[in-house]
């Protein structure tokens, strides 16, 4: 008679315990981590907005002044005018004190529909400003929208709720905002399966993004602490925790296993955010990939991000 194996509470189930059921996580066919590669070179495009005094100027205009209250508002105005549950929920690395010291308030100050035309007004302004008119109105970016979003026509809505809310807004006309809303469209369509991964692998909140300083390509703690609302006594905990499940170690740096559960938790991810890479085409990835990094080397060589943002330190 087989012996029926010990069961292992969920925060202690390797990722690689869950297995694909039947499509809910297609394998891809391109090259291995290329749809990573391509959405490693789209996402921060997408992100210099937040870190734009174009971004800050707009939403100051509209009477919010506080950046937690800007970043808030802007990301999650596609979702309409939400609590503070929902935003919590949705961005899941964020003190839920921090969310809700903000949030349904900053409605009444500016309404959703509002912050979204700042929004765009911004990404306008921060493009241009970063890549040049010229860059903005090319040819190169008028295909690199074209590739982005017929990528996001193979993007699924189901469990996803940010994108979800993105995907019913229209798609700018200008070549650099269309790119622009499709790296938004792309980004969040990982992202929102990347909280199912974290959660998968039992990591909350805080112990998800110590392990991923952990590895040198998350924000350095200095920029955690002060964007996302936890504080030093919050981290030290979250290590802790981390320690005792031997993801880390006493120096901070993530052990044999803690490195296999964050290579683990991108691979879930690529799974889950295959689709539109693969409705793509390999061709089409490879090209897609090829114009972002050019369109991103430009923006950090422009100063699109602090230089203290990522790393250990």
């Amino acid at each position: 008679m087989t012996k029926t194996p010990p069961f292992l509470p969920w925060r202690a189930r390797p990722l690689a315990t869950y297995q694909p059921v039947g499509n809910l996580c297609p394998m891809t066919t391109l090259p291995p981590r290329a749809g990573r590669r391509c959405h490693n070179a789209i996402n921060p495009l997408h992100s210099t907005v937040y870190f734009s005094p174009d971004y800050a100027r707009e939403l100051a205009a509209l009477g919010v002044t506080d950046s937690n209250a800007a970043y808030f508002a802007g990301r999650a105005a596609a979702m309409g005018a939400v609590g503070p549950g929902v935003v919590t929920a949705s961005f899941y690395n964020f003190n839920h004190e921090l969310v809700a010291r903000h949030l349904p308030a900053v409605w009444d100050t500016a309404a959703p529909g509002a912050v979204l035309a700042a929004r765009l007004r911004a990404a306008d302004a921060t493009l241009r400003r970063l890549l040049g008119d010229e860059a903005a109105g090319s040819e190169e970016m008028a295909e690199a929208a074209r590739l982005a979003l017929r990528a996001t026509e193979a993007c699924t809505r189901h469990a996803r709720p940010l994108y979800a809310a993105h995907a019913d807004l229209p798609v700018p006309e200008e070549p650099h905002l269309a790119y622009w809303h499709a790296a938004t469209l792309l980004r969040e369509h990982r992202g929102d399966a990347h909280l199912a991964a974290l959660l998968a692998a039992g990591l909350d909140p805080l112990e998800a993004l110590v392990s991923h300083t952990a590895t040198g390509k998350g924000m350095a703690p200095r920029w955690i602490l002060a964007t996302r609302g936890w504080r030093r006594a919050d981290w030290d905990a979250a290590a802790g925790r981390l320690r005792g499940r031997g993801l880390l170690d006493e120096r901070g740096e993530l052990t044999e296993a803690g490195a296999a559960l964050r290579s683990e938790l991108e691979e879930h991810t690529d799974r889950m955010d295959a689709a539109p890479y693969e409705h793509l085409g390999e061709a089409g990835v490879e090209r897609l990939t090829e114009l972002a990094r050019g369109f991103l080397g430009a923006a950090v060589a422009a100063g699109a991000f602090p230089q203290d943002l990522a790393g250990k330190g």
